[in-house]
């Protein structure tokens, strides 16, 4: 069915503009997943968010996402084997992780990540990483990533322990070595930088 004020194409245009906007969010961290999710269908994206490689691998071919951010360490497959596993698919690939080295950077962009930041990295800071790419030099090194400061690097340390602990506050306190107080108030103040 035609209409003649241009209707149907618009319509058309409409989809194709939501197909563009598709992410696909990769990582083991239920909170940080679903809280990335919710800034990035915010920013107009359609978002697939899921846990593990071998779920991303079964909803890529019906999702057939434009993006894709990808957690470089979860339990099983890493997410170096998804970025890989992409290359065949018009996507393109952050990576991210907070265990950051060149060497794992250098290795995400040659199995054809376009960026590798390091956690946490913010919602806006991501989608600029689509758009801008690396800075890659001609011999093939890149700039060290920023060096997160120390409390950046204590607060992300802490919540991997009580990610690992399933939340679980006392048992996250055991294996830090902390108070369970002193951890709750450290939870309570995210550092700024």
């Amino acid at each position: 069915m035609t209409f003649g004020n241009g209707h149907n194409r618009s319509i058309m245009e409409t989809t194709q503009d939501i197909s563009r906007r598709t992410i696909l969010v990769v990582d083991d961290d239920a909170v940080f997943r679903a809280s990335f999710a919710r800034m990035l269908r915010r920013r107009g994206f359609e978002v697939v968010a899921v846990g593990s490689v071998r779920e991303a691998l079964e909803v890529i071919p019906e999702a057939k996402p434009q993006r894709a951010v990808i957690d470089l360490k979860m339990p099983g497959e890493s997410g170096l084997e998804l970025v890989e596993a992409l290359q065949g698919h018009p996507c393109a690939v952050v990576v991210l992780t907070g265990y950051g080295s060149i060497a794992t950077a250098l290795e995400a962009v040659r199995l054809g990540a376009k960026h590798y930041l390091t956690k946490p990295a913010d919602c806006d800071e991501v989608l600029a990483a689509f758009d801008d790419g690396l800075d890659v030099r001609p011999e093939g090194i890149r700039d060290e990533p920023k060096t997160p400061s120390l409390a950046r690097t204590e607060w992300e340390h802490i919540n991997r322990v009580l990610s690992d602990t399933g939340g679980n506050i006392s048992e996250a306190a055991r294996r830090l070595g902390l108070q369970r107080r002193t951890l709750q108030r450290k939870l309570k103040v995210p550092p700024t930088d």
